[in-house]
């Protein structure tokens, strides 16, 4: 696997632009499209909250019935969600207008949204952004990255990535696009993550791969533990690679599931990153669990306590909070038979074994947390199973953007 330039347009056959449409926001650009020249095979994670938006709903429906995917249109600003009948019309009427511009069946045409909950969406600015999106895809990689940059809310940077590999003699793309700041703590996606590939692949086997790989990667981020109910992955597969079909039980299957978990496990890990006010990536890696799922409910449990992210924030090595954390995950474990240290990007000290504090220096323990990214490991000493999850700092701006994020 080589990480190459781009983003969604990096694999042959895909299209993507992102204009100014005027949905809530001034002077950027606020709708994208992703375009395959050939029909593709479609996977899909979806919010797990019972309040689900109209986009989610309609691309459940399509992923699950559609013979057939060719685009994906998404705006920001509004979410479209809490906005019963009429935003399913609203869904309906966006896939017939970029269907009939761009000559494919309005059940080929896949919606997203993102944004605040409540408003319906202005159709007239709408179905006129779609129509500059039709005119502006391209399968230049600034394409792709203009359609990042065009789905973001409060991330402070746009999120693409692009891979290749090889496959029976060919070179398979992935590339990736996503957005999510805050309003995150998925249970299968993210806020938004659209994954696109020219591989040749069948929608069983890709679809088994997404839900694999989502457990380990999206869903184990969390910034405020506020499940969306817009929390969206696609992946498309175009197959315009011309590799021998991907199957299970080969080589080129266990390679191409190592990237696309790669790809997505990247994108996640920006997203946390990202999380709103965040000034550092946090990550707990727990080992030696004595199960696979127990080790997942510990290290979360740790990037969600609101206590240790505010620690973090103060360059506070306060391990109690960290171990209060693992005790209420609901998992069992012996305190008394346990380690927990800080890594740092040269340095790492034991700040807890065996049931109590360990003596180290205070002033090494602010310098590992007061880096970009700052990792908590927790030896559970129980297996050897383990995981990893990734959240952020709480700052005081997570407060100020989330106070007045309408206005």
């Amino acid at each position: 696997m080589k990480i190459i330039e781009g983003g969604v347009t990096a694999p042959k056959g895909f299209e993507a632009a992102g204009v100014e449409a005027g949905i809530k926001y001034e002077n950027r650009k606020d709708m994208a499209i992703i375009y395959s020249e050939a029909p593709c095979v479609a996977a899909g994670t979806f919010t797990t909250n019972v309040v689900k938006a109209a986009p989610v709903k309609w691309d459940m429906k399509l992923v699950a019935e559609s013979p057939f995917v060719q685009a994906v249109v998404v705006n920001t600003g509004i979410a479209n969600a809490g906005t019963g009948s009429e935003g399913m019309n609203c869904c309906r009427e966006t896939a017939k207008a970029a269907g009939k511009l761009l000559g494919i069946p309005e059940n080929a045409v896949l919606v997203g949204s993102t944004g605040v909950i409540g408003p319906q969406l202005p159709m007239d600015r709408i179905k006129a952004g779609v129509r500059k999106l039709a005119e502006a895809k391209s399968t230049e990689l600034s394409s792709g990255t203009d359609a990042a940059k065009a789905i973001m809310t409060t991330d402070t940077v746009h999120k693409e990535i692009a891979v290749s590999l090889e496959a029976g003699g060919k070179t398979v793309t992935i590339g990736a696009m996503s957005k999510g700041s805050g309003m995150i703590h998925p249970n299968m996606g993210t806020m938004l993550s659209y994954v696109c590939t020219d591989a040749v692949i069948g929608k069983e086997e890709l679809t088994k791969l997404v839900k694999e790989v989502v457990v380990d990667t999206y869903n184990m981020i969390s910034v405020d533990g506020d499940t969306s109910t817009n929390d969206t992955l696609l992946v498309l597969a175009n197959g315009m690679a011309g590799n021998p079909e991907i199957l299970p039980g080969t080589p080129e299957y266990e390679e191409f599931r190592k990237a696309l978990r790669y790809v997505n496990e990247t994108q996640a890990k920006r997203l946390a990153g990202d999380g709103e006010g965040a000034k550092a990536l946090v990550e707990c890696r727990v080992i030696n669990a004595d199960t696979k799922e127990n080790a997942r409910k510990l290290a979360k449990s740790v990037i969600c306590s609101s206590l240790t992210k505010a620690a973090i924030f103060g360059h506070d090595a306060n391990w109690g909070r960290i171990l209060c954390a693992l005790g209420y995950s609901g998992a069992s474990f012996d305190p008394e038979h346990m380690e927990i240290s800080y890594q740092g990007a040269r340095k790492s000290i034991l700040i807890y074994k065996d049931g109590a504090g360990v003596d180290y220096s205070e002033e090494e323990a602010t310098a590992i947390l007061s880096e970009e990214e700052v990792r908590i490991l927790a030896d559970m000493k129980l297996g050897d199973e383990e995981a990893t999850a990734w959240g952020c700092d709480l700052t005081y701006d997570y407060v100020k953007i989330n106070a007045d994020y309408r206005s």
